[in-house]
């Protein structure tokens, strides 16, 4: 269990390799990396959305494949090709009127470690660096790409009332 008010979280935001993804990504011949997604993940992001929790993405990846993905299930605010992560989180800050103690942040490797000391609630998959694990208030007991992301999600809607509360559980 997270020790932390989740009552207060109003906002999610995720990295993506390593955390919505495995931390191995195949290769096309041509170069196209290919990510493999946890269903239940995107439940969870679907749902939380759909909830009123702001949903995000900062990555350092910048394949138009994850912004197919994650736009088609809600995710409204989604950053990639990020070099500098806490430059979009001030962002999405200013943008939702958010306190860094309403932010959850799940990151799984050094890329994420400034982002995540800027936040509330920083988490991670089992499987993070032990430089990541060591900053975060939260290690998930799933690994990366491994249904991490619907730990937390899950966890913070719960506290919330906000999971199987109404009819948008159970609808896609």
């Amino acid at each position: 269990m997270i020790n932390y008010d989740l009552i207060k979280i109003r906002a999610l935001v995720f990295d993506v390799d390593g955390v919505l993804s495995q931390e191995t990504i195949g290769a096309t011949s041509q170069g196209e990396l290919l990510r493999s997604t946890n269903t239940k993940d995107g439940y969870a992001l679907r749902l939380a959305s759909m909830s009123g929790l702001h949903v995000a993405i900062i990555s350092g990846g910048n394949e138009e494949s994850i912004r197919l993905r994650y736009g088609r299930i809600g995710v409204k605010d989604i950053f990639l090709g990020c070099s500098v992560k806490t430059e979009k989180l001030k962002m999405l800050l200013d943008k939702y009127d958010l306190t860094a103690d309403e932010v959850l942040y799940m990151g799984d490797d050094i890329p994420d470690y400034k982002v995540m000391k800027a936040v509330g609630l920083p988490c991670c998959p089992r499987d993070a660096a032990p430089e990541i694990r060591e900053i975060s208030v939260y290690v998930s007991h799933k690994d990366g790409g491994r249904g991490c992301v619907r730990d937390v999600t899950e966890q913070v809607l719960k506290a919330q009332g906000k999971w199987m509360a109404d009819e948008k559980a159970f609808s896609w």
